[in-house]
């Protein structure tokens, strides 16, 4: 499950994006969807590939109840 689960920020591209300025290699998976969540004005979605796609619909799921708040 998503709960301990360690999100490797250079498998997705926007993600990766969006940590320009950490050193982590790895985000914790809230982590990750708050980034997301905080910084959506940045993400480019349609060069988005599937897997961030789903990574991002799990994250949803999970951490906002099935809302990202953009």
């Amino acid at each position: 499950m998503l709960d301990d689960a360690l999100i490797e920020v250079a498998a997705y591209e926007n993600l990766k994006a969006l940590c320009w300025n950490r050193r982590d290699r790895y985000l914790g998976a809230e982590e990750a969807f708050r980034l997301y969540e905080r910084n959506w004005r940045l993400v480019d979605q349609r060069r988005m590939n599937l897997a961030e796609r789903a990574l991002i619909e799990r994250l949803t799921a999970r951490y906002g109840n099935g809302v990202l708040n953009v």
